[in-house]
């Protein structure tokens, strides 16, 4: 007998003056209670329904934990094109709110996860509020623009006290791995890299896909950074 399926449901949040919370909520199967929460994002120019996001989403829950994959309020505002520099914190308190839904959803640890932009602004707001995510996962960090490789988005690491989980390309424009080993050295909490076959896409824009069991790898990463931190699962 097949065991039963996560539970996949739209999720629409409005309220008030802040931004609405819009996306895809993944529950653990029928009568199962979720361990952890992961609010999950995407990149400038993608929305929440990118395959990487997809896949990983459910093989988070899956392993028993609830997933919210959000659009960001710039992409809720406009189907298409990147933000531009007025949206990002407004971007970080659609962050915020998810997370605020994922919590009444379920009880215990939150994490805040997200594909290039997503991700650095997940961690801009994780330095801006200590202990709103019990840790990070940042799918593709942002470290620089292509061929810009001095001018690093690092400034906010050194104030960042939350365990985080880099998921990175082995040929990243965005960033070299070596770059992104001597960043994280930064951050005064534990921190992981999780190296990957691929570009900025991790693989998912290679002819051949992404590595083979991919998503179930980064489940495994990210529940043994949060046991490394000590950050207990409901």
């Amino acid at each position: 007998m097949a065991a039963p399926a996560p539970v996949v449901e739209p999720v629409a949040v409005v309220a008030g003056a802040r931004p609405a919370v819009r996306g895809v909520l993944h529950r653990p199967a029928a009568g199962g209670a979720p361990a952890a929460g992961l609010v999950l994002t995407h990149g400038a120019g993608s929305d929440c329904h990118a395959p990487l996001l997809v896949d990983l989403a459910a093989a988070f829950a899956a392993a028993g934990w609830a997933v919210l994959r959000c659009d960001l309020p710039f992409r809720q505002a406009r189907p298409h094109g990147p933000p531009g520099p007025a949206d990002a914190a407004r971007d970080r308190e659609g962050l915020r709110g998810a997370a605020e839904v994922l919590r009444a959803v379920r009880a215990g640890p939150v994490v805040l996860g997200g594909l290039s932009y997503g991700g650095r602004q997940a961690s801009i707001l994780a330095a801006e509020a200590p202990g709103l995510a019990a840790a990070l996962l940042l799918l593709a960090y942002p470290l620089h623009r292509p061929a810009r490789p001095t001018e690093l988005r690092t400034d906010h690491f050194p104030r960042l006290t939350t365990p985080t989980l880099f998921v990175h390309g082995t040929h990243d424009p965005f960033g070299a791995v070596e770059q992104l080993e001597a960043a994280r050295r930064l951050i005064p909490a534990p921190t992981r890299v999780l190296v990957v076959r691929g570009s900025h896409d991790l693989g998912y824009a290679c002819s051949g896909g992404p590595e083979p069991g991919l998503a179930t790898r980064v489940v495994e990463a990210l529940e043994a950074l949060l046991a490394e931190a000590g950050v207990r699962r409901a």
